[in-house]
């Protein structure tokens, strides 16, 4: 699942690519404004962290979350297939918002995030709207040739989804069945995918209010409020120093500025959820992990992202919530308690469950 990170020119955007991915390309590298680069984030996740506190394993592995930075989003650039390609392929969306003061760089007229996230709102909107337009040109075509269900019922979704677009609204916020989602799946478009508004605020003495107060301060509520959608603030400016330091000494800093996690975390953690991702973990003396699931999804189906066998050969799952194993202090203990349970195929994995895939395999 890969997330885009897009935004206006000087927002800051590649920096945090960077800061998040702890990736380092060369200058060379970024010489193409149009080309996209990969980088892989960690999922922090404390839950999984206690757990590896109590078996000590050999090894420890989070969950991780994929970014794509691309070039600085604008009419122009949405207009360059290449551009367009790399925002389609991506799952979902973080537009990064200036709302810091820096003399430094460059800004045209005064901040206003709410602004800017109208301005790409709507670009976005009419680039699916060229694209709503074409196919119904070319439905009405088809449909007076031969007339069929399947290109009805696509033509009349296209219609709803043309008078959506018209009323400057984002197809995240149209209701769809599985059946309509899955007949507009192909056309990838930009609207439609889960938007993370990610305000990039001023360093301030009290940068922990600073942080919670910003979405309200820059009357985002409304918007994070909207379907498919959230939003949350950083300051580029700490997390860049906090990523050159020794955690022992990020854990002080943190504490001077009033917050416990940096918003880095809360970013990654915030994109999982857009994603409509949860974690569910496997924990023992070798590994802790947590494995990277859609809500909703049955025990059979999670076993799968382990090992494809283990979802063919499924019998039943150990389960225990991650916090009745800590309070139990280990699986033999929680098994005589009670609290680890035998679940079935059809069982919903729930976020921290701690699972052990019983199989004929």
């Amino acid at each position: 699942m890969k997330t885009g990170i897009i935004g206006l020119p000087q927002v800051g955007k590649t920096s945090l690519f960077r800061i998040l991915t702890k990736t380092h390309f060369s200058e060379q590298a970024y010489s193409n404004p149009r080309e996209a680069h990969v980088g892989v984030a960690k999922v922090p996740d404390n839950r999984l962290d206690r757990l590896a506190a109590l078996y000590n394993p050999k090894k420890l592995t989070h969950a991780s979350v994929e970014y794509v930075d691309v070039g600085a989003i604008g009419q122009d650039a949405l207009k360059e297939t290449s551009y367009l390609g790399h925002l389609r392929n991506v799952d979902a969306l973080a537009h990064v918002v200036r709302a810091f003061d820096d003399p430094a760089i460059p800004h045209v007229g005064p901040l206003d995030p709410l602004r800017d996230i109208r301005n790409v709102e709507f670009d976005l909107l009419v680039s699916d709207l060229g694209q709503v337009e074409k196919r119904m040109e070319r439905l009405e075509k088809d449909l007076k040739k031969m007339r069929s269900a399947e290109l009805e019922k696509e033509f009349e979704l296209i219609k709803l989804a043309k008078a959506h677009l018209e009323a400057e609204k984002p197809l995240r916020e149209m209701q769809m069945t599985p059946e309509d989602k899955k007949r507009l799946r192909g056309f990838m478009f930009l609207s439609e995918k889960p938007m993370l508004y990610v305000l990039n605020v001023s360093e301030s003495s009290e940068l922990g209010k600073e942080l919670e107060d910003a979405t309200a301060k820059y009357k985002l509520t409304e918007y994070a409020a909207r379907p498919n959608a959230g939003a949350t603030a950083i300051c580029g400016k700490v997390e860049a120093e906090l990523a050159e330091m020794p955690d022992a000494e990020a854990a002080e800093f943190l504490s001077s500025y009033g917050l416990q996690e940096s918003g880095l975390s809360r970013l990654i953690r915030n994109t999982y959820t857009l994603l409509g991702l949860i974690s569910f973990f496997t924990a023992g003396e070798d590994e802790c992990r947590a494995w990277t699931i859609p809500v909703n999804m049955r025990a059979a189906d999670a076993a799968g992202a382990i090992h494809t066998d283990l979802s063919k050969h499924f019998i039943r799952a150990e389960t225990i919530r991650w916090d009745q194993l800590l309070e139990a202090g280990s699986e033999a203990s929680a098994r005589a308690k009670g609290t680890l349970r035998l679940e079935g195929k059809d069982y919903i994995v729930q976020d921290g469950d701690v699972m052990h895939i019983r199989h004929s395999g």
